[in-house]
């Protein structure tokens, strides 16, 4: 029942020129394009929802340190020396804490790290020698066993040595930058990026475009702050960062105002101090430990509680719904020619376009993809079996597949079509916080769907309505209050017989 990948569209961004601004800064076909992106372009942009943290894989590796230092105590212990055991194994984790050995640092060398690591292994594996010689003399299987030990986590060092320099140079550890203001400050903060290596710049926007240079230290001029509002790179982008003199406060203001309809998370760069100072903060925005000046500061905790109630339920619904999605295709194929699948165009986290999964309900010669028209009652677009699956909700089961791939949550704001139209205006202009519902991955279910908004928003009224539950939820949004709404769906899809969908 998986849908067929092969005609998934990628999410990888496609370097094409930009026409809403005179400086795209992308090559498109040109070879030499590549070049005009700048010096902090990655070969491959990764969505902002697919990141890693470098810190949250630290904590990682040392679990899996702790866990085999603690499996080598316990053999050590069998062997019978409890007291070599606990020393070697605390001396290990101890030491390779003290050497900074979970810490790695960009541009550090493997050969760089494993002497660290190695310095810790090798005090350890002498200080675990030495007091099995004051404990009663040497005994070859313990001293052995240290040694495949001291090998297994020097091993395990490499491995996570590399997995931390492969994640960077795909893109998925380096935080995605862009800079608004072409300014000395933010000539700064590539400069402090160089140094560093702690973000990928990818361009910077200004909206006095006849003053600013073409780039700046050969990161591109994109465009105005109007462009930066619907540029196509901005869902790869991380964290906006205002860089104007900090003298400009009314400057300031006056840019946060504007910039506070992104989703992506705007902070602030202050040209206070040297190149020190530039580069602490640097690392505190690109950490995300300073809170936004807009958006809402970002849980490591919550976001990975997230996701994993997300696989879980999502597992566990495939493997409940799995014979009746097998049904509701069989229906689909027989009630009328076409694919059993819809594939939509809609936007996700940080308005990245993802292609969501639907049972087709409607006649294939008919569909509406870019959301033109919404879905009324008697709707003569809707097959019979569609009426069916519509009100049932069957339909929207194979957005399952969405959440086990990352692009969607079980809980959040449901996704609209790009470019849907409410009485014939675009949605997303009908409301000026609209893309605050993309500061989170869009969910099969939702706080607004359990209170009433559901279906399709075919007043400005609904559009309003929607998005102030959209925000609500996103500003409250918790582990519990997701088991209260995935209880509460099946009743309210039950109960509500009135609603078009």
């Amino acid at each position: 029942m998986s849908p067929p990948l092969s005609q998934a569209e990628p999410l990888a961004f496609a370097p094409t020129p930009e026409t809403s601004s005179p400086r795209s800064g992308d090559g498109g076909g040109d070879p030499s394009g590549a070049a005009k992106r700048g010096p902090f372009r990655p070969g491959r942009l990764v969505p902002s929802r697919a990141r890693l943290e470098t810190r949250l894989l630290a904590r990682t590796f040392r679990a899996v340190d702790i866990l085999i230092a603690a499996a080598v105590a316990v053999a050590v212990t069998a062997l019978g020396a409890p007291i070599v055991a606990g020393l070697w194994a605390i001396a290990a984790l101890i030491g390779l804490r003290l050497v900074g050995a979970y810490a790695f640092p960009r541009k550090q060398p493997l050969a760089a790290h494993m002497t660290r690591a190695g310095l810790a292994l090798g005090v350890s594996l002498l200080m675990g020698i030495g007091a099995s010689l004051a404990t009663g003399g040497t005994q070859t299987p313990v001293v052995w066993t240290l040694l495949a030990a001291s090998g297994a986590v020097a091993g395990a060092h490499v491995a996570w040595w590399t997995v931390i320099a492969r994640g960077r140079a795909q893109g998925r550890l380096t935080p995605n930058i862009v800079v608004v203001g072409a300014t000395k400050n933010a000539e700064r903060l590539i400069e402090a990026a160089m140094r560093t290596g702690e973000v990928n710049v990818l361009g910077v926007f200004d909206d006095r475009l006849d003053r600013a240079p073409a780039n700046i230290l050969g990161v591109p001029v994109l465009g105005d702050t109007g462009a930066l509002l619907d540029h196509r790179i901005m869902p790869y982008v991380d964290r906006v960062v205002i860089a104007v003199a900090s003298t400009a406060q009314t400057r300031v203001r006056q840019l946060v105002e504007k910039l506070d309809v992104l989703p992506n998370p705007l902070h602030l760069f202050i040209d206070v101090g040297g190149a020190a100072e530039d580069d602490a903060a640097l690392v505190r925005i690109a950490a995300g430990s300073e809170a936004p000046l807009s958006g809402s500061p970002a849980s490591t905790r919550r976001a990975l509680l997230k996701r994993a109630q997300d696989l879980v339920v999502a597992g566990l619904g495939l493997l409940v719904a799995g014979p009746v999605m097998l049904l509701v295709a069989l229906a689909v194929k027989l009630d009328s020619p076409g694919p059993v699948f819809f594939r939509q165009r809609r936007h996700g986290f940080n308005n990245e376009a993802i292609l969501v999964w639907k049972f087709r309900s409607m006649r294939h010669e008919m569909a509406d993809a870019s959301a033109a028209r919404q879905v009324s009652a008697d709707d003569d677009r809707v097959t019979r079996v569609g009426k069916f699956i519509r009100k049932t909700s069957l339909d929207e089961l194979p957005q399952l597949f969405n959440v086990l791939t990352g692009e969607m949550s079980i809980v959040g704001p449901r996704p609209h079509a790009i470019g849907m139209k409410t009485a014939g205006v675009e949605s997303a202009k009908l409301v000026a916080q609209y893309a605050h519902r993309h500061r989170m991955k869009p969910g099969v279910t939702g706080w607004a769907a359990i209170k009433g908004s559901r279906g399709p928003v075919d007043t400005p009224e609904s559009v309003r309505l929607r998005v102030a539950l959209d925000v609500e939820y996103i500003e409250r949004q918790s582990f519990w209050l997701d088991l209260y709404i995935i209880a509460m769906t099946i009743p309210c899809l039950l109960g509500d017989r009135s609603a078009v969908r």
